[in-house]
Formats: C-alpha cells, sequence, structure tokens
C-alpha cells in the first residue's frame, strides 16, 4: 500500500515564482494529517520540482523560507522533513489556540451580523443523529471550518495571523484524534452550544464555552495521545 505524501499543484508563473511556491508547499502541507500513522514526512525535491513545474532554486528558496518558520527541517545529505512537534510542544499548542480561539468567539458576538453567524449552523446541517460517525471524515473536515470560520468571524487580522503560527499541529492533531473516543458526536454538542452562544450574543458563555472545548483536546492528548511520546 503506498504511502501518503504530500500534493501540491502546478503554480503558474505570471507573479512572484518564489512566494507561489511556498504558498503551494504551505498549502499542500497544512492539508496534510502529519500525526497519521502513514504519514509521509519526507519531501522529494525532484518530485516536488516536476509537480510544481518549476526549477530547483525556487523550490529550495521556499523550502529555506518553510524552514526558518519551523515548519520544516532541513538536513544536509538526508533531505528534507516536515516537523511534528512532541506531546509537550501540541499540548502547549492547543492551549493558546484556546486563548486565541475564545477571544474570537467573544468579537464574533460584538462584530458580525446574524448572516454571519447563521452561517455556523449550515455547517452542520447534513450531520443529524448517526450521521457524523457514519461520516467521520466529511465531519472532521467541517470541524476544522468551523474553527477556522470562528477566528474569522472575530474580523481581527492580529488573531488570524497568531493563530496561523500553530494552525498547521491543532488541525493535525484534531484531524487524528476525532475518531477517538467517541469525540465527533461530543464535539457536535459542543459547537452548537457556542453556535447558541454566539446567536444571543453571551460573550462570556461564548467565550467559555470555546476554550474549554478546546481545553478538552488538549486533555484528550495529555491522557490519550501515546503516539507523540
Amino acid at each position: 500500500m503506498s504511502t501518503p505524501a504530500l500534493v501540491v499543484q502546478p503554480i503558474e508563473t505570471e507573479l512572484s515564482l518564489k512566494d507561489k511556491t511556498y504558498k503551494a508547499l504551505k498549502d499542500g502541507i497544512t492539508s496534510m494529517n502529519i500525526y497519521g500513522p502513514d504519514a509521509n514526512l519526507r519531501l522529494d525535491e525532484r518530485q516536488l520540482s516536476e509537480q510544481l513545474g518549476i526549477s530547483r532554486t525556487p523550490l529550495r528558496e521556499a523550502l529555506a523560507r518553510l524552514a526558518q518558520e519551523g515548519l520544516v527541517n532541513v538536513q544536509p545529505r538526508r533531505g528534507v522533513f516536515i516537523i511534528r512537534k512532541t506531546k509537550a510542544e501540541v499540548i502547549d499548542m492547543i492551549t493558546v489556540w484556546a486563548a486565541l480561539e475564545g477571544m474570537a468567539a467573544r468579537l464574533a458576538t460584538e462584530r458580525c451580523g446574524d448572516l454571519e453567524i447563521a452561517s455556523l449552523r449550515k455547517l452542520f446541517a447534513e450531520f443529524e443523529g448517526g450521521e457524523v460517525q457514519a461520516h467521520i471524515d466529511e465531519y472532521s473536515d467541517r470541524n476544522i471550518e468551523f474553527h477556522q470560520s470562528i477566528l474569522r468571524l472575530a474580523k481581527s487580522d492580529l488573531i488570524m495571523q497568531m493563530a496561523d503560527q500553530i494552525f498547521l499541529h491543532v488541525r493535525a492533531i484534531r484531524a487524528r484524534t476525532i475518531g477517538e473516543q467517541d469525540r465527533a458526536s461530543r464535539s457536535k454538542t459542543d459547537h452548537m452550544h457556542i453556535i447558541e452562544a454566539i446567536e444571543r450574543r453571551d460573550a462570556d458563555l461564548a467565550e467559555r464555552l470555546v476554550r474549554d472545548h478546546a481545553l478538552d483536546l488538549a486533555k484528550h492528548v495529555a491522557q490519550n495521545v501515546d503516539y507523540l511520546d
């Protein structure tokens, strides 16, 4: 069975080739479940060069930028590897995310219109009853989209920028753990309560529910995720 690898799209060169290469690689890495048991973390420069339709020079410049951001590790004579964090680092990231998303939920109650908030409900309209477990992969994608949506509803560029620094790892660990110990069903219940609090413009409750929801993930990782040790 083949091992899942980074998937990137060919890029156009009418703008900055270096910047577009960087974005294509980062988008590809972000879309991966890097904590999956069969995740292929090694990046093949020749293969990537062919996929992107570019030479090695802009590719290496983009990889160097990703290395500066702590997303990849360039090892001489060994290759380039996507970085996975330790269990302690992941828990720390989730804790920071809890603070950022909690504040985002508070701001959403103050800054968003009813139609913007209503968009949160639409994300889960198709998952009724046992549909969550029956379509766990699709629900996992919606779960990630839900948390990103709350950040966007805050309408704070700084919160988005700060969250982006840890999004790769928080997204990946959410995807890896969503099917464990009935977390998906409990997640949907939490999401509905969060949406209701935002709809009522209850800033204190919305912030607390979002923060506690994220900290519950941190607790789950601490108690059950042994594959990061």
